[in-house]
């Protein structure tokens, strides 16, 4: 068993490379010889996001707070809530972020080598 305490591991501001606006990673647990992925709760202020990117693993969202959008490449923009589990497939490019009027917070898993499309600076609504 391992006990990970909370805030036993620092915040970190999200890398600019990797996001657009102010946004916090906070993370949870890292990837191990048993476990493929990591995990962290990210929180984005109103108007933040991810850049494009995809996950060879996929990904996992777990709406924890405020109000987000998500978005698969192709698709529509979705509004997603607290509560709601958002699943992105193996290699699907996507974002997520906040909408422009609240913040919003997720626990997502990460595996150590997804690939970032880069920001492009579209409007997504």
């Amino acid at each position: 068993m391992e006990i990970v305490k909370i805030g036993s591991q620092p915040s970190g501001k999200g890398p600019e490379d990797w996001f657009t606006g102010a946004v916090r990673i906070d993370p949870l647990f890292a990837a191990n010889e048993a476990r493929r992925g990591a995990g962290a709760s990210v929180t984005f202020e109103p108007g933040a996001r991810t850049a494009w990117h995809t996950h060879p693993l996929g990904q996992t969202l777990i709406v924890t707070a405020g109000c987000g959008w998500v978005q698969k490449e192709g698709g529509p923009v979705e509004e997603v809530h607290p509560g709601d589990v958002v699943w992105f497939e193996l290699n699907e490019k996507h974002w997520h972020g906040a909408t422009p009027y609240r913040n919003d917070a997720h626990c997502h898993s990460r595996d150590p080598k997804w690939q970032s499309g880069g920001l492009d600076g579209e409007s997504h609504r």
